[in-house]
């Protein structure tokens, strides 16, 4: 597959759709590709982007450290996203952290075309404020969820939710493999809540584990578990 930005098939997900020919040439002159292995950091929460990151392959977690010391995962993102665009469009540094939670490729887009483009292709711009107004929705269900539901029912969830967007292995384990810290930072709870929960539903039939590997079995009770009000 050609790595150019006008050929890539993966900038249809994102607002570099609405770039024209001549603009994503630019951002094909300019960008630089990177490989990252599961575990690295593409930038940390407090850094000064000087660009932005558009995901080819793999996933990265987004996460924002607490006060404990504990850190939040905001969200997943996964081929297509674009990361650091809402720092680089206010020109402050990124309240998040973004660190590989599977061996990526990402796209390194600099601050500048991405400035010249917003400035000069309202259509651009249109579609930037369309992904951020998404992404904002997206936070405030997270703190719904987080204000609202128990840790089990979002546990629940979270097994549903990394089902439904990167499916399962030929085993019937989910495809994307987090670790059991991650999944604690993705509910909001403390690893150890997490292994008992984890634990809870093995022991009833939801799902089923292997080593970090989990999938689900009983996708019905655990919808059920996690929409109970």
């Amino acid at each position: 597959m050609s790595s150019r930005c006008e050929n890539c098939i993966i900038r249809q997900f994102n607002s570099l759709r609405a770039m024209s020919k001549e603009e994503l040439k630019k951002v094909s002159d300019s960008k630089i590709s990177k490989k990252l292995k599961k575990g690295e950091a593409l930038f940390q929460e407090g850094e000064q982007l000087n660009g932005v990151f558009c995901v080819r392959t793999g996933v990265s977690k987004l996460s924002k450290l607490s006060a404990n010391g504990k850190d939040q995962i905001v969200k997943l993102a996964s081929k297509g996203e674009v990361m650091g665009q809402r720092a680089v469009i206010a020109e402050e540094v990124t309240n998040l952290s973004a660190i590989a939670v599977s061996d990526m490729e990402v796209c390194f887009i600099p601050k500048d075309v991405i400035s010249n483009t917003l400035d000069q292709n309202p259509n651009f711009a249109v579609e930037v404020l369309r992904h951020m107004a998404h992404d904002l929705k997206e936070a405030d269900d997270v703190i719904v969820n987080m204000s609202q539901k128990t840790v089990k029912q979002r546990m629940a969830e979270a097994f549903l939710y990394l089902r439904k967007n990167y499916g399962d292995d030929t085993d019937g384990f989910l495809n994307l493999v987090l670790s059991r810290e991650d999944y604690s930072n993705v509910v909001g709870t403390a690893t150890e809540s997490c292994i008992r929960i984890i634990s809870e539903f093995k022991k009833k039939g939801l799902i089923k584990t292997s080593g970090k590997k989990i999938g689900v079995l009983d996708e019905r009770k655990l919808l059920e578990l996690a929409e109970r009000f």
